[in-house]
């Protein structure tokens, strides 16, 4: 298959797909990190990857050069890596996609993933995200999604992912999704929303949030406490450098109130224009990028 490349046989009964993509929809790298997270608990093996050539402006997203532990120089390229596990017992394994997100021929890419997906027999596709948003890191996290049918919306809204009103500016997960929907696929797409004040990465709070909802979504028995730990530290952190800062911390207040009167409500996400307006004035009112963590 063009821009594939084989290192072992792939099993032909993955039935479960889950989709990651760095770069663009990767706020705080919460959506990779927590696919990362789920290939080493599980732990998956890599089967596969897609040669970046074809699907990338080089100037635009450039390869790193690296030296390695012997001291030679060596180039990382942008990675597609193509992972699956299976137990012996079970008859429903896990294709694991994570990568970045191409600058070049999306229907193309999005084509080569999925005639993998139709070979390892997958029926069932879950597309994990990160974007910025206006909310408190003090609070749960907010994730939004969508499904391709009423029965997966429905399960979505009982886990507690809300749907998704977003138009805008888009990402490779649409060409993708769209590419499900034109194979008869049916998908599932999570969001976590990052906190758009915190200038660091990684975001273990979000990252845990999107694993929380997959691991109800699709039935997937993994340990999640180290993102739990984790998410607690960074918390704590985030709270200590923003109460150095008197503007940031009320700033981050009104966030809280906004947050709890919609919970209590249960309002509306804020329009996205709404939300820009609010993000104008906050950087008005500050030139601070975020707090910065030490």
């Amino acid at each position: 298959m063009n821009g594939l490349i084989f290192h072992e046989e792939p099993f032909t009964d993955l039935k479960t797909m889950i989709v990651a993509f760095a770069g663009w929809p990767d706020a705080a790298e919460s959506a990779t990190r927590a696919a990362r997270y789920l290939v080493r608990k599980l732990p998956a093996k890599k089967f596969a990857e897609i040669e970046p050539e074809e699907f990338y402006d080089f100037t635009n997203t450039r390869p790193e050069t690296r030296i390695n532990r012997t001291g030679k120089r060596t180039t990382r390229w942008p990675a597609n890596d193509l992972y699956q596990f299976k137990k012996e017992s079970d008859s429903n394994g896990l294709f694991i996609y994570i990568g970045t997100e191409p600058n070049l021929k999306w229907k193309t890419f999005s084509n080569i993933l999925l005639g993998v997906a139709k070979q390892v027999g997958v029926e069932f596709i879950v597309t994990l995200g990160a974007l910025l948003d206006a909310v408190p890191h003090s609070r749960e996290a907010r994730v939004t999604g969508r499904a391709s049918t009423k029965e997966l919306t429905e399960k979505a809204n009982w886990l507690g992912v809300r749907n998704s009103g977003y138009q805008g500016p888009t990402g490779i997960h649409t060409a993708f999704l769209d590419a499900c929907t034109d194979e008869g696929l049916p998908y599932a797409s999570i969001w976590g929303h990052c906190p758009h004040y915190v200038n660091t990465s990684p975001n273990p709070k979000i990252s845990h949030a999107l694993l929380t909802k997959l691991r109800s979504l699709v039935q997937i028995d993994i340990d999640l406490e180290e993102l739990r730990i984790a998410e607690g530290a960074f918390e704590s952190e985030v709270t200590k450098a923003i109460n150095k800062d008197p503007d940031v911390g009320a700033y981050v207040k009104r966030l809280e109130e906004r947050y709890d009167d919609a919970n209590s409500s249960k309002e509306e996400i804020p329009s996205p224009d709404m939300m820009v307006k609010e993000l104008e004035e906050y950087l008005k009112r500050s030139q601070k990028q975020g707090p910065e963590l030490t």
